[in-house]
């Protein structure tokens, strides 16, 4: 079947139905590219759950800060007047602890003992 982003002729293409609608894709990163949302603040596309604020979606809950969607703790779930965003460092630690432990590197083994 031909893929509907790169036009190739592929014998492993596959398929997939979203919304009532058929498309078929030769590989990740065509359907990626086809049906993946963007992030509203970067623009990258949106390949894992991401975060729905205000009815648009953002790759991460930085973005979804940056662009002012999401209220801050400090001001009891209520943005800031003053300041509607957090500051970096504490958007980088919230996102490392929301990530843990999936952002652990593997353990390497050697297969010796």
């Amino acid at each position: 079947m031909k893929c509907e982003v790169c036009g190739n002729e592929y014998a492993n293409s596959f398929s997939i139905l979203q919304g009532g609608q058929h498309h078929v894709f030769d590989s990740f990163e065509c359907a990626i590219q086809a049906l993946a949302p963007v992030c509203e603040h970067c623009a990258c596309r949106v390949i894992g759950h991401g975060v729905e604020a205000n009815g648009k979606i953002y790759c991460c809950h930085h973005c979804a800060n940056m662009s002012d969607a999401m209220p801050t703790p400090a001001s009891g779930g209520r943005k800031s007047k003053k300041r509607g965003r957090q500051p970096v460092d504490a958007l980088v630690s919230e996102a490392s602890e929301e990530s843990f432990p999936a952002s652990d590197a593997p353990a390497w083994t050697t297969g010796r003992e």
